[in-house]
């Protein structure tokens, strides 16, 4: 008997170790019941460290920054807080050139159509203080319910404008001229009244920045940059997916051929992987990849280091899924304990090397129908060799949209910068790459959002290494 409790011990400690992801939720601070919604990745107290920034719905927002092991909210300013308001997407990027990227916070205290409560667009120059209330800027305020905000430099000269997802009402693409906060969406005819979700921006089919919007009892948009101007080529480009409801949406280099292609999810509909060809799109899920789900947030990056992406599917009172990315569009699926949440009321979600060891972490928010705490989750890694490329654009601020292009003798492996994804998130403006064993760098290359291309020589390896568009 008892040399059958020692087999059993054995096994389950195997078991355990084979986990892939390890819960280090215990190192956040203060990490109470609570309903939120977005999360992004930014350094908006101008630290030099990245935060999670995560959205409360009727509780304060959060800044969790790591400080001595823990993940400690360090940002007390009451206008940030924002708790009488109800927040669900949040996207950051330099809106005004000064080389710090700025907060958007979209409120939505209705499900639909006109709201009450307008959204944040937040700065932290000396004194944190919002856009959205100033005089000169009431009459632009978005009083559309809404759901994901997405950062777009539409020029390629790193002026960033603010895509916002409404919901039964016009679509907003704003930008500052001036500290003047003006809606561009009429003029540039992207102005759409659709069940707005969630919304990408990259080097998708041009050589500039993008934009994927996945949506709600209508058509996706596909919006074609031509020289700052939108074009709607979904119908063409065979990803309407009409009869879908759109959720989680990021950009991923499927194929490791050094293009990116889109993940969509759908609310209890099929998930999509729509790899770019010649002339349009094919999707290239898997049966078990694209089975229905109650999904919410989308996330393609590679966390226990190995070479492969891995995307993770994050569900709402169901368990949620992880399959990597193999070689030539095959992929496999892991199983799940600990990151499991078969109860977790995912909200949302974010990845981001916090800590700075090379690993990222993923943090997971819940709400909705419940409130829940946050979770922390961290892949046990074997392999150590990573490389992370973090790319600023002319102002010194994160290059998001820019395309960084691993380039080794296994792979042409492109990432973007995240501009803003998932389903009302945003991931850390950083290339983050483990390295396959065998594997030789030859080079990464930038595409910035202008499209110019800058190529550089890697010569280290397990850091992150910066490159300033134009140096």
């Amino acid at each position: 008997m008892n040399k059958f409790i020692f087999i059993l011990l054995i096994l389950v400690s195997n078991m355990a170790k084979a986990d892939f992801f390890t819960n280090i939720s215990n190192i956040i601070e203060n990490n109470n019941n609570r309903l939120s919604y977005g999360v992004s990745v930014t350094d908006f107290d101008k630290d030099g460290s990245y935060e999670f920034i995560i959205a409360g719905f009727g509780y304060s927002n959060l800044a969790l920054s790591y400080k001595n092991g823990k993940l400690i909210n360090t940002i007390k300013d009451p206008l940030f807080l924002d708790k009488n308001r109800n927040t669900i997407g949040v996207s950051a990027c330099d809106i005004d050139q000064d080389g710090f990227e700025e907060i958007y916070f979209l409120n939505t205290d209705t499900y639909s159509g006109e709201k009450k409560y307008s959204d944040r667009l937040l700065d932290n120059d000396k004194n944190i203080f919002d856009h959205f209330e100033l005089n000169k800027n009431l009459e632009n305020l978005n009083l559309t319910a809404g759901r994901s905000v997405v950062c777009v430099d539409r020029s390629g000269l790193g002026k960033y404008g603010i895509y916002v997802a409404n919901y039964g009402g016009p679509t907003r693409f704003y930008e500052i001229n001036e500290n003047r906060v003006e809606d561009l969406a009429p003029i540039l005819g992207i102005d759409q009244i659709t069940g707005g979700r969630a919304v990408v921006s990259g080097h998708i089919v041009s050589n500039n920045m993008d934009i994927f919007a996945a949506n709600e009892r209508g058509p996706n948009f596909l919006y074609k940059n031509i020289n700052g101007n939108f074009d709607d080529i979904a119908l063409e480009k065979n990803v309407q997916d009409t009869f879908q409801n759109g959720r989680g949406t990021a950009l991923t280099d499927f194929l490791y051929r050094g293009e990116l292609d889109i993940i969509t999810s759908n609310w209890e509909g099929y998930h999509r992987i729509f790899v770019k060809q010649k002339d349009s799109f094919l999707d290239m899920s898997s049966l078990e990849f694209k089975s229905p789900s109650k999904i919410r947030t989308v996330i393609s990056a590679d966390f226990d280091n190995d070479g492969y992406d891995e995307i993770f599917l994050n569900n709402i009172g169901q368990p949620n899924k992880l399959f990597r990315i193999l070689d030539e569009g095959n992929l496999e699926e892991i199983k799940l304990d600990r990151a499991l949440e078969a109860q977790g009321l995912g909200t949302g979600a974010a990845v981001a090397d916090i800590d700075g060891d090379g690993i990222l972490e993923l943090l997971i928010s819940h709400g909705e129908s419940g409130a829940q705490p946050l979770s922390l989750f961290k892949a046990n890694v074997s392999n150590k060799k990573y490389i992370r490329i973090k790319p600023l654009n002319t102002y010194g601020a994160p290059a998001r949209g820019a395309t960084v292009t691993l380039h080794t003798n296994l792979r042409n492996h492109a990432k973007t910068i995240d501009a803003g994804s998932g389903y009302l998130c945003q991931m850390e403006p950083v290339a983050h790459y483990g390295l396959r064993e065998g594997e030789v760098i030859k080079n990464i290359s930038i595409k910035w959002t202008n499209g110019t291309i800058d190529s550089y020589e890697i010569n280290d390896i397990n850091n992150t290494i910066e490159f300033k568009q134009g140096i």
